[in-house]
């Protein structure tokens, strides 16, 4: 009975280690006193839809937001809605894991200029000829801390145009990239030292 009571006890202390560790690796990292975060990045891969669209996108905290500098390929030429989405799970082969647009505070869906909006609304990408994107934007309402943090988060190119006005979407149509945010291993302590 003793040793029953024994393997009762180390399996509920195994689970409950599991468990704390397991929603430690899923919650997003936010920047602490010592080590704030300053860069992030995100590797975007080809969903089932996206051909051989991939690319990079770097997100650097300045004095006036976070810029994004995107550099991506294989899509079709023109208009590509870019969004920041709730989850950074790119699991599925189409892209639907990475969820809805981040939209911590409520909004409604619109251009990256409007006042009020979704964080996560980038607006569009536009591809040239040969399907190369190229993007930089500085955005106030990024983070990389609290409720607006982009940590941890999906990152998504639409195969269309988003309309800037369709909700909640944009009306963009398919994921053809997606990627996950994570923070840059180029500012973390042991690498700024």
């Amino acid at each position: 009975m003793a040793r029953k009571s024994m393997i009762t006890a180390l399996t509920a202390a195994g689970l409950t280690a599991a468990a704390a560790v397991g929603s430690w690796a899923q919650a997003p990292h936010a920047a602490t006193a010592e080590a704030p975060v300053t860069k992030a990045v995100a590797v975007l891969h080809a969903t089932k839809k996206g051909g051989e669209a991939s690319g990079k996108v770097v997100f650097t905290q300045t004095p006036e937001g976070v810029r994004v500098e995107a550099h991506i390929h294989g899509l079709t030429p023109g208009l590509h809605g870019f969004h920041i989405h709730e989850f950074g799970d790119t699991s599925s082969d189409d892209g639907l894991s990475t969820g809805g647009h981040f939209n911590p505070l409520g909004s409604s869906h619109g251009d990256i200029h409007a006042p009020k909006r979704h964080v996560g609304d980038l607006g569009n990408i536009e591809a040239d000829a040969k399907g190369h994107a190229k993007v930089e934007l500085v955005d106030p309402s990024l983070s990389f801390s609290g409720p607006t943090s982009i940590i941890g988060r999906g990152l998504v190119v639409h195969a269309k145009a988003d309309d800037l006005k369709t909700q909640p979407t944009g009306n963009a149509g398919d994921r053809v990239a997606v990627g996950a945010i994570g923070v840059s291993k180029a500012h973390t302590p042991a690498a700024t030292k």
